[in-house]
């Protein structure tokens, strides 16, 4: 089967209610409240969806509890809220995640003081805490430094692994409510007349085509772009709304003694590291560092991957762990408030919602700041903050093996019937597609190409992939195998995985020779420019295995 890619209609000269500019969980989620409104919202992003900030994150969805150290209860209380919502709404991308806070006898932070802030924490989430088993407990403790006196607490988070997925997700449900969206389209500037903005000028990056728009409120949701979209749009305030602060993380081949729990330690300099199962390899994260350069260029720097490194190293000598170990680091660019002279640390992690009346544009909103936990909530506010009528939502507790959970067997076994594709197949399709699974296996049953895997390590199948291009707008193989249906950032892929997927894609899809090739090609340049392989020859990194 070929697949028919249409043209994208014109936009030009068309009328919105609303503008969402930045296709970040943030925005994506704002274009979604007001679709649901019935408001015509266009939502456009300059590159793909979830390709900035959302998919360069440490990917746990978090009630905030390192918040409570700077008397941030008002955000924890909002924190713990949305990750229930999220537990319950999305529980085959949003799953509770064991932690262990350690401590040794060189910590900044008391075990008294933990203690207390574990208590204030569960408390505020108003639900029982569970305890990891003594036998993990002991594993832990056998395989951690034995030059230190260790002190463990544990308590419960939520990960979710593909917040790519999310994204994609609530796109699709803004579509069905009545939004406009625009991948790969970028705005040279917001159209402001007479003290107001009117509309944004848009260009079409695969096409290279120039449009303009009419709108009511133009909302600026770009992340760390944000007062980018100011200065092209000679928007003048009185100081930078963000400071960009880089975040680093490496990913590591799973080593022996690697914990199945989340860790959340302190590096040498205090700063609060993860150590994190993820995707069957390990995630560490993440350092904070002044970045005011191209947001889409940020790399991680050889001394974070070094710091990062040298820590979990520290965390686990026996291990051995070196600079070999590490399959690739990322980096992303934390749109936090601007804060002259403040401690990364001590700079809040509050979403804010800047109304650029008084500096001659009336209805132009810019987002500052936000996180994965707490996307939807700001985009209730922001809809509010717009006008538009939006009631809380109702919290409804779910038990463990209730109906919501995707992982029961029973509808595992009609994915695998319903596609005739193994049960790990359907397993991987559910806890990427949720409900949407089977309707992707009743396509793969029309030929053995569509139910081929992707590459010959993963479960995932084409028709996931024909999914993507088909109803999740995804216009590039990046778009697809970086976020669609994230394969690539998985522990085996190469670039004969690269390869191989390509052809097999490109088979279904009608792909001639050239096509092939310069899908390829751009691919890979996507990856290795989002993906870092370090270098192999830094002294100080091998070092740390020593």
């Amino acid at each position: 089967m070929a697949l028919e890619v249409k043209p994208r209609p014109s936009l030009d000269s068309q009328h919105f209610h609303v503008v969402v500019i930045g296709g970040g969980i943030n925005g994506v989620a704002i274009a979604r409240e007001c679709a649901r409104a019935g408001k015509r919202t266009l939502l456009v992003e300059q590159s793909d969806f979830a390709s900035g900030v959302t998919s360069r994150s440490t990917r746990i969805i978090h009630g905030g509890l390192r918040y409570l150290e700077h008397g941030e209860i008002g955000l924890v209380r909002e924190s713990v809220r949305e990750r229930e919502r999220l537990l319950r709404e999305r529980s085959h991308l949003v799953q509770p995640i064991q932690f262990l806070f350690l401590l040794n006898e060189q910590s900044r932070r008391s075990a008294m003081k933990v203690r207390a802030g574990l208590w204030l924490y569960q408390r505020i989430a108003h639900k029982p805490a569970r305890h990891m088993g003594e036998m993990e407990l002991k594993r832990i403790e056998r395989v951690l430094d034995s030059g230190h006196q260790w002190s463990l607490f544990n308590y419960e988070d939520a990960q979710c692994e593909f917040p790519e997925r999310l994204v994609a997700e609530w796109l699709t449900e803004a579509v069905e409510a009545g939004a406009v969206v625009r991948n790969h389209c970028e705005v040279l500037a917001v159209d402001i007349a007479h003290g107001r903005a009117r509309g944004v000028l848009l260009r079409d990056r695969n096409t290279g085509k120039d449009e303009r728009v009419d709108a009511a409120w133009i909302l600026n949701c770009t992340g760390p772009w944000v007062d980018r979209i100011c200065q092209r749009s000679s928007v003048r305030t009185a100081k930078p709304l963000v400071g960009g602060m880089r975040g680093s993380h490496i990913v590591m081949s799973r080593f022996s003694g690697a914990p199945n729990a989340a860790l959340y330690t302190e590096a040498a300099d205090g700063r609060p590291v993860f150590v994190l199962p993820w995707n069957e390899q390990v995630l560490v994260g993440t350092t904070e560092v002044a970045d005011t350069g191209d947001p889409g260029r940020t790399a991680p720097s050889n001394e974070e991957i070094e710091y990062l490194l040298r820590m979990v190293s520290q965390l686990f000598p026996k291990a051995k762990l070196s600079i070999h170990d590490i399959k690739y680091a990322f980096a992303g660019v934390r749109p936090l408030p601007y804060t002259a002279g403040a401690k990364p640390s001590a700079v809040t992690r509050r979403h804010f919602l800047h109304d650029h009346s008084d500096e001659g544009a009336v209805k132009m909103i810019s987002v500052i700041g936000g996180k994965l936990t707490t996307a939807a909530s700001l985009a209730r506010e922001c809809a509010r903050k717009i006008g538009i009528q939006v009631a809380e939502p109702k919290l409804i507790a779910v038990g463990p093996g209730s109906a919501l959970d995707p992982l029961l067997d029973q509808e595992v076994l009609e994915i695998a019937r319903a596609g005739s594709v193994s049960e790990e197949t359907a397993r991987g399709m559910m806890e990427w597609h949720g409900q949407r699974a089977i309707d992707i296996a009743r396509m793969a049953l029309v030929s053995a190409e569509l139910r081929a895997p992707i590459c010959p390590h993963s479960s995932h199948i084409v028709a996931e992939v024909v999914e993507a291009y088909r109803r999740e707008w995804a216009v590039s193989l990046g778009d697809v195998l970086l976020r669609r249906v994230p394969v690539a950032l998985g522990a085996c892929w190469s670039e004969s995985c690269s390869r191989e997927a390509a052809l097999r894609i490109g088979a279904v899809l009608g792909w001639n020779d050239l096509a092939l090739g310069a899908n390829l090609e751009a691919f890979e340049m996507e990856r290795t420019a989002f993906l870092k392989r370090p270098a192999q020859h830094t002294s100080v990194l091998e070092a740390a295995a020593d």
